[in-house]
């Protein structure tokens, strides 16, 4: 027993009397004899109970807290998570070594006694008397049982752990009433393994099959006598009798635990003599806690698991609730992560992008049409290390993320789906200048107004100037062509489109009501922007992202399903508003300048994206079957892509198709093999009639083939043809548009 001293500094003659109380109190309720209150006896101290029948009888039992195993899609393990380490387990698959070196070093008359042995008590008062302390305790199996439950329903709460094993009489007296509850409805054996599936043995293992696993990497029900000794002794004192720290000290433990057994006839003592002689034959396993020990570089997405988990009101109505039922474990989490992608996205990322490097890269897939997040990796690696981090690059600030990264032109095909939905022509044309201001005034939601003159874009280069068509200017990301379209258009109906794409601002604001935005100003993730993307993959369906299958819940024997969050899908856009977005991003691998990022073996499109000052680049794209988005840069905002290595490969420039492109169709390729190849659904865009001077107009007004949240939206948006394609340059300060915004901002955002 642990050799605590019982009171608060109570003299041995004080001492004592409390052993002979709680004796005294111990043979009456076994022999049926009702007690008067304590005081009577003059045993009233404090934190003790007035009266032994007034206790509860019903001792709270909580479920035990295990460990919680997450898993991939195909149901291999990414990682453990825990604030136990414990795996309940039967009598059964217990050593029977185990269970006698457990009796005979702490309660060798357990099968002989009661709930309280009164025997043990007198022998320990006579020791406790003799030492002028005390030396030695009396608290049977079935007590200790009793004190580790109330540990356990402690928790992590310093307060109430100590409540839990203060020594006062009072405590004392409860422990022996629930004691007698539990022998009456439980038996011994019951009893015996409760005690071993709860208690500590050190080194982060509770329950004796952790600690079987933790020291001599195997299970409980395969333990030797010499090794059950071990485990037998550790449990006094964890700390003192750790065989990892002190081998000599847990070596005199365990052949006293030995040489017990052999006193009670466990085994013989010539078996006792012979295993006291051989070593101690750990062969310990490191503790695998958490999501840093995921496998295949899924660390982000095992805490993005943990994220959904303790947000989520479906699994508890409070923070609080969450963290409980967390926090007990005992959880198998299948998840949608799918091991064939999650292995080709770490793969390209360590092939592109070194740990070491100035900028970092996070990349994200998600399953058209269900919203499954099927892979999700990053350059830096899960951990607390040099090079390492715990945040998660991929997400928003609210699941672990940081505050996002401006996604430059990969936002462009937002501003295209909201002018198709409401009826532009995918033929529009504008003059497209080389240099212009942004537009104003501009009208924005709720009547608002965007009146910002003399601020400034450019277009990449001097050579890019129009008049460009849509399908010429989005394979080319030509800025001022978008800055017309948005201002055209309006900025309410790209601003409702991105909501119905699911498309939100990283660190939870609202994305601002300003032209520039069509130039991706606002920090999104990549998760934002790969689901984003999966819309048009989908035919103009939007899903929630989704990261969580099934919950199984064990408690004790009992396992029971947990109702989890399911994606929730909606019509963002017409089917052929879609198709015709895909059409006009095939164009950008195919032709534009995503063309290092086009896949050999299958039809895809994309967008890239390139900041002011090359603080962030992305390519993101899709087949009809899987959508991806891979963002490069440095998380901090302050290296510029310039003169710069990445991977081992200078880069006096990066471009969103030169370095994020060729890191998306590896992990795209790898991702996809053996996965069947399908073709979008095109639609017919002609080129304009440069020679005529004449657009052709074959849109549509906000045809709107799904649940009705098409269409044009706010009021402000113009009809199909109703811009005319320009034969000449127009000037830089007349627009048709009505829709803008008070918000600010320079742009100048490029592919």
């Amino acid at each position: 027993m642990p050799k605590k001293r019982s009171g608060g500094g109570l003299s041995p003659t004080q001492q004592a009397a409390k052993f002979l109380g709680v004796s005294v109190l111990a043979g009456a309720v076994l022999a049926g004899i009702a007690l008067p209150a304590f005081g009577a006896l003059g045993l009233a101290a404090k934190g003790s109970v007035e009266s032994f029948d007034e206790l509860p009888t019903n001792l709270k039992t909580p479920p035990l807290s295990q460990r919680t195993t997450i898993l991939d899609a195909d149901g291999g393990q990414i990682a453990t998570v825990y604030s136990r380490d414990r795996t309940v387990i039967g009598l059964k698959d217990i050593s029977p070594y185990m269970q006698k070196a457990i009796v005979a070093i702490e309660d060798s008359r357990y099968y002989q006694h009661g709930a309280v042995d009164l025997k043990g008590i007198l022998r320990a008062l006579n020791k406790n008397v003799q030492s002028s302390g005390v030396a030695q305790g009396a608290s049977t199996l079935t007590q200790q049982l009793v004190k580790n439950v109330a540990i356990e329903e402690a928790g992590d709460d310093p307060t109430k752990v100590a409540q839990a094993t203060q020594q006062t009489l009072g405590r004392k007296i409860k422990e022996l009433k629930y004691a007698i509850q539990l022998e009456e409805e439980l038996g011994k054996k019951k009893i015996l393994e409760n005690y071993l599936n709860i208690t500590f043995f050190g080194e982060q293992a509770y329950g004796v099959e952790a600690a079987a696993q933790r020291y001599f990497s195997k299970h409980a029900k395969d333990l030797n006598a010499q090794e059950s000794a071990l485990l037998a002794g550790i449990v006094q004192s964890p700390s003192r009798y750790d065989p990892v720290n002190d081998e000599a000290e847990a070596t005199k433990r365990r052949n006293v635990v030995l040489q017990r057994m052999a006193d009670m006839g466990d085994i013989s003592q010539a078996e006792a003599d012979n295993a006291k002689k051989t070593p101690l034959g750990l062969k310990p396993s490191k503790p695998k806690n958490g999501c840093i020990t995921a496998v295949r570089g899924a660390g982000f997405f095992c805490d993005y698991v943990r994220e959904v988990f303790l947000t989520d009101p479906m699994f508890g109505k409070t923070k609080e609730t969450r963290a409980k039922l967390w926090n007990q474990g005992g959880l198998t989490i299948r998840t949608t992560l799918d091991p064939q992608s999650q292995s080709s996205v770490q793969a390209s990322v360590k092939k592109h992008v070194y740990k070491t490097d100035d900028v970092a890269t996070a990349a994200s897939i998600v399953q058209p049409g269900t919203g499954k997040i099927l892979a999700m990796g990053q350059s830096r690696p899960y951990g607390f290390g040099k090079h390492e981090t715990q945040i998660n690059l991929s997400v928003n600030q609210s699941m672990g993320g940081g505050a996002g990264y401006q996604p430059g032109s990969t936002f462009k095909p937002i501003v295209a789906a909201a002018a198709i939905e409401g009826g532009t022509p995918a033929t529009q044309s504008y003059s497209s200048p080389y240099e212009m201001d942004y537009p104003a005034p501009v009208s924005a939601c709720d009547g608002r107004t965007w009146d910002e003159k003399g601020v400034k874009l450019t277009n990449e280069n001097a050579e890019e100037h129009g008049p460009y068509s849509m399908k010429e200017a989005t394979a080319k990301s030509v800025n001022t062509y978008y800055v017309q379209l948005i201002s055209a258009i309006g900025i309410c109906p790209v601003t409702q489109m991105a909501q119905k794409m699911g498309v939100e601002r990283a660190d939870g604001k609202k994305i601002q009501q300003a032209p520039s935005i069509a130039l991706g100003t606002q920090e999104m993730s990549p998760l934002t922007m790969a689901n984003a993307y999966a819309t048009f993959a989908s035919r103009g369906m939007y899903c929630t992202p989704v990261a969580i299958e099934s919950i199984i819940q064990t408690v004790g024997s009992q396992k029971k399903s947990l109702e989890v969050p399911k994606s929730t899908c909606s019509r963002a856009m017409s089917e052929k508003t879609a198709d015709t977005v895909s059409t006009l991003l095939k164009g950008v691998v195919e032709d534009g300048t995503g063309q290092q990022a086009g896949l050999d073996s299958r039809p895809s499109a994309g967008k890239t994206g390139t900041t002011d000052n090359r603080y962030a680049a992305w390519f993101v794209g899709y087949t009809p079957n899987m959508a991806g988005a891979v963002w490069v840069g440095d998380p901090t905002h302050k290296r510029q892509m310039k003169n710069i290595s990445i991977g081992g490969v200078w880069n006096e420039k990066v471009y969103g198709g030169q370095v994020p492109g060729p890191i998306w169709r590896d992990m795209m390729d790898g991702a996809l093999d053996g996965k069947p190849v399908q073709d979008f659904n095109l639609v017919n865009i002609p080129d304009p009639d440069k020679g005529k001077g004449k657009g052709h107009d074959d849109g549509h007004n906000g045809d709107n083939g799904g649940a009705g949240n098409g269409g044009p939206t706010g009021g402000g948006t113009t009809d199909g043809g109703a811009f005319p394609t320009p034969t000449f340059s127009i000037p830089d300060n007349l627009f048709q548009g009505q829709n803008g915004s008070n918000g600010n901002g320079n742009g100048g955002r490029r592919g």
